[in-house]
């Protein structure tokens, strides 16, 4: 009897446990409020979807639409995600029906200068609203004030310009955590607007970058009740002044301070920077702080932030002094940014104790002496760029240890010696490398095996005024994922092998070398490639008729015979530059097809005929030049038709006529050469009053 009990007593627990599963099943997969549904429907109609990415709204229950989410309790829509949809139209107040709104996302998207609607001030219960980037336009309401419970205001522009006429609203969002107003004109708030953002106890971050504002607010340091910060952006600004010491002491939990771009003068306020002791990115780029303030900024830094700071960006600040021996000190630095600095001497030994660092912008510098052996030691380094300076020496084999390394430039110094592939042994990361030097050194070689196979897949390759190979570097080959190629003067003397046309290229320059032989007749690039450029060469041959490529470089070579008459074909070109060569025959009329047209040089040919009548409609063209051929009749009446026009060049041909007034409608044109023809009559006055 007792063991039948036990088991009807547990049999009742087991079904009472199932019966509040099941509810709990149900309670999860409530449906939503019919109206709810219906206000998003019309919220829905009112937008436009070009890529079709509200294609789920369909059916009765919202809850299952894509970018809603639902409360679980009550099946009310509380979310509303719908960032990076490619959305645009009209925001429909139908969306006040939502009552337990809480998130509205609508960033990335493109409004078209709307302004920002009004009612989105009514939602009692939001917490984060994010518009950033969403092409809104105009003045930013006030109404935006009501919503007392907000945490996050993301706001920042695009496009189109915003600004407000105050900040008072501000005030009342004090449980706001977030705040970002980046490229919404403050100008008309420029005198109070830290007054309103003090009254923000609760805000962790504030991004107020191109703003428009223009000066500091002088207060105390015990009127800022900013105590929680974690980040401040007052980036891309016009202060115009200088730093207030309040900003050094506003937070002790201050982590990211970003000041660039934003005209601060120096020197920097003699302040404590003990405040600062878990800062870990300081961006004061594009300053004009002076080098005192820099140094005395830096020992300080070194001695309260030696642990915390993993960023420091101070380029562009023009200090001209020899680097900080104290960088060293710096422990968990993973980003140093001195470029533009004029910083002068060598590398100091102190930066070896950067083991953790990533990136290291030394560019545009007076820095010399030699790249030190130590550089090998730097195991964590992605990013190295030593370019501009006044380097000299051997670059170290111990270059090649650095394995996490994905872009190196060492341009425009006076490196000697030999770069081999040992000094790319272990760069098994590397995406970019830069070595373009300002003059040919013969001293200087770019030295592989023609079977090497390196250990790194590159993107982007530049190696100029270098001795390279007399062969075309079959390494190349090797590099399935090449985007740019540049081996611009680097002693190339052979053909141009049938794979490199084969590489899925976007850019291709080789220009001044030895290069001979002929080149395809018909080419199709899988993509279009923006540029090639071939030229100062010794390929012969006739022009090639390339299809998928904008700019097309061909000048000063060998090229003969007459210009393909099809070339209106290639309807990618921009640019076509086939200067210096030896071709006859006349202009095709074909060119008139090339609609994108901007420039076309053709001088110093043997061409003859007259020039088409028929490209009138080449309306983006800026750029002609005949000059140097053997043209014959006269200026046709097109060539003032043309607008965009800025620079025309016949000179030095067969042209005959007399110069027709109707030139006078170049009105943009600044650049005219008529010299060394047949023409007749007086030369009018406005060419010279025009051209003055």
């Amino acid at each position: 009897m007792a063991n039948s009990k036990t088991t009807l007593a547990v049999l009742i627990v087991f079904r009472l446990s199932l019966f509040l599963e099941l509810l709990v099943i149900a309670d999860l997969n409530m449906s939503c409020n019919e109206g709810e549904m219906k206000a998003l429907l019309k919220f829905k109609q009112g937008l436009k979807d070009p890529s079709g990415r509200l294609s789920s709204w369909v059916g009765a229950d919202c809850c299952k639409w894509r970018g809603v989410d639902c409360s679980n309790q009550t099946g009310n829509v509380v979310k509303v995600d719908l960032g990076y949809r490619g959305l645009g139209g009209e925001i429909s107040d139908s969306l006040l029906h939502l009552k337990h709104l809480n998130y509205l996302d609508l960033s990335f998207n493109d409004f078209q200068g709307i302004p920002i609607p009004h009612f989105l001030g009514s939602f009692e219960w939001l917490t984060h609203l994010d518009l950033s980037y969403a092409a809104f336009g105009g003045m930013v309401p006030p109404h935006l004030g009501n919503l007392s419970h907000l945490r996050y205001l993301d706001l920042n522009g695009g496009k189109y310009p915003m600004r407000v006429s105050n900040l008072n609203w501000l005030s009342s969002l004090s449980s706001l955590n977030y705040l970002d107003l980046g490229k919404v004109n403050l100008s008309e708030a420029s005198t109070n607007w830290m007054q309103a953002v003090n009254m923000l106890p609760s805000l962790l971050e504030l991004h107020l970058s191109s703003c428009e504002l223009s000066g500091f607010p002088h207060y105390s340091n015990s009127f800022v009740n900013l105590t929680s910060l974690l980040v401040i952006d007052l980036s891309y600004n016009n202060f115009n002044t200088t730093l207030p010491s309040w900003l050094f002491n506003i937070s002790t939990t201050l982590r990211d301070l970003y000041l660039n771009v934003a005209r601060i003068k120096g020197p920097i306020p003699h302040v404590n920077l003990q405040s600062l002791d878990n800062l870990v990115n300081l961006d004061l780029s594009y300053k004009n702080i002076g080098r005192e303030g820099i140094i005395e900024l830096v020992n300080g830094l070194s001695v309260w932030c030696n642990n915390s700071l993993e960023e420091l960006h101070l380029g562009h600040n023009g200090l001209g002094c020899e680097l900080p021996d104290l960088l060293g000190n710096f422990n968990n630095l993973r980003s140093l940014d001195l470029s533009s600095n004029r910083f002068d001497g060598p590398l100091p030994k102190s930066i070896q104790h950067l083991t953790n660092l990533e990136v290291l912008y030394l560019n545009d510098n007076c820095i010399s002496g030699p790249i030190p052996p130590w550089i090998g030691n730097m195991l964590q380094m992605k990013i190295f760029d030593l370019s501009f300076n006044q380097m000299n020496g051997t670059v170290p084999n111990s270059i090649g240890q650095l394995r996490e390394l994905t872009e190196m430039c060492l341009d425009g110094n006076s490196w000697e010696g030999v770069m081999s592939e040992i000094h790319f042994s272990n760069l098994t990361k590397l995406e970019y490398f830069s070595l373009r030097l300002i003059t040919k050194k013969q001293s200087f070689h770019f030295h592989v095996r023609p079977e090497w196979i390196p250990p790194f897949s590159l993107k982007y390759v530049y190696i100029y005024n270098c001795n390279v190979s007399s062969m075309c570097p079959g390494w190349l080959r090797t590099q399935k994922g090449l985007d740019i190629i540049v081996l611009k003067n680097v002693g190339i003397s052979d053909t141009i092998p049938e794979w490199l046309w084969k590489l899925d290229i976007e850019f291709i320059d080789l220009s001044r070398n030895q290069l001979f032989g002929k080149l395809p007749n018909s080419l199709s690039f899988n993509s279009i490639a923006f540029l090639v450029d071939l030229s100062f060469n010794r390929l012969e041959g006739g022009l090639p008729l390339w299809f998928n490529v904008k700019w097309l470089f061909l000048e000063n070579n060998l090229f003969s015979g007459s210009i393909p008459l099809n070339i209106g074909d290639s309807s990618s070109l921009e640019v076509l530059r086939v200067s210096g060569n030896l071709l006859n025959g006349s202009i095709p009329s074909s060119v008139s097809k090339v609609k994108g047209l901007e420039a076309i040089d053709l001088s110093n040919n043997n061409l003859s005929g007259d020039i088409p009548k028929n490209w009138n409609d080449l309306h983006q063209l800026n750029v002609i030049d005949l000059s140097k051929n053997k043209l014959s009749g006269g200026i046709p009446w097109w060539m003032c038709s043309i607008s965009s026009l800025r620079q025309l060049m016949l000179g030095d041909n067969n042209l005959i006529g007399e110069l027709s007034s109707s030139l006078q409608n170049c009105t943009r044109l600044y650049s005219l050469d008529l010299g060394n023809n047949k023409f007749s009559g007086v030369r009018p006055k406005w060419i010279g009053e025009r051209m003055s």
